[in-house]
């Protein structure tokens, strides 16, 4: 009897849980949650969503909490807290799990393989409806799998990253990243985002900018992004993405010295 118990109990085990922080996502929520419906757990970090991304996510049985104030380091910190398995998987709302990353997570969480305790995952991506293969986009490795007791914390505004106690391993297959669908998307995406770099690099005490450091910084990205890391390969798509991020570097910096200009006065 007390046999039969033990076996129960261990079949009740969470073994792995997928934290998603979202906001206003019902777009592109359904199919990455369909995607993860074989994990254990689902939490759902709302971070403020005003359409419909809740309720779909109740569907799919998430445990939802909803944060309004703090920063990703501190929603993704929340998930931790909350979340109750061995191993940890974060997950973007605009991602995908694919069958093959499935196989490798799972055959490696049962063999209870004891030398790393975070995986870094490659990411495709991709950008106005094209995988790119060049430009930096690829393999994109993003930190995202942990062991819950080795990961004691998320840092940073901007570009959070996680604080582990243990050495990091890197998966073979892929994660699917739909990142930008249109323009209009990325214009928005670089008006939130670069107020925030923005800061940072005042912050930072970055030197005064001037007109020739804007001229600087946006060829040295278009040379990075279009020759070093080959983005014309893409295609148009490649070319299009390349110069962009020129201009949203060049937003960025503008922001920048609108910072500089009013701490000056």
């Amino acid at each position: 009897m007390k046999s039969k118990q033990k076996t129960e109990n261990k079949k009740k085990e969470v073994h792995l849980s997928a934290i998603i922080i979202v906001k206003n996502e019902e777009k592109k929520l359904p199919e990455c949650l369909e995607s993860i419906t074989w994990m254990d757990e689902i939490i759902l970090i709302d971070s403020g969503s005003t359409d419909d991304t809740v309720e779909i996510a109740k569907k799919y049985k998430s445990k939802i909490y909803q944060i309004t104030t703090g920063s990703y380091s501190d929603w993704r910190n929340k998930g931790l807290a909350k979340a109750t398995s061995d191993w940890i998987f974060y997950i973007d709302a605009d991602e995908r799990m694919t069958p093959e990353l499935k196989k490798e997570i799972t055959e490696m969480i049962v063999s209870k393989q004891k030398n790393f305790v975070a995986y870094a995952i490659p990411r495709k991506n991709v950008i106005l409806g094209k995988e790119f293969k060049h430009g930096g986009q690829w393999p994109d490795y993003q930190k995202r799998l942990f062991k819950r007791t080795a990961l004691k914390k998320w840092s940073g505004d901007l570009h959070e990253q996680p604080i582990i106690n243990g050495k990091l391993g890197h998966m073979v297959s892929p994660i699917i990243h739909i990142k930008h669908d249109n323009l209009t998307d990325m214009v928005t995406k670089t008006n939130k985002w670069s107020h925030i770099e923005a800061e940072n690099l005042l912050q930072s005490g970055h030197p005064q900018m001037v007109w020739w450091r804007f001229i600087r910084i946006m060829m040295t990205e278009g040379w990075i992004r279009l020759i070093k890391q080959k983005g014309i390969l893409d295609g148009p798509e490649g070319i299009i993405y390349g110069i962009y991020q020129m201009w949203s570097k060049f937003i960025s910096y503008g922001k920048l010295w609108e910072l500089q200009e009013t701490d000056s006065h």
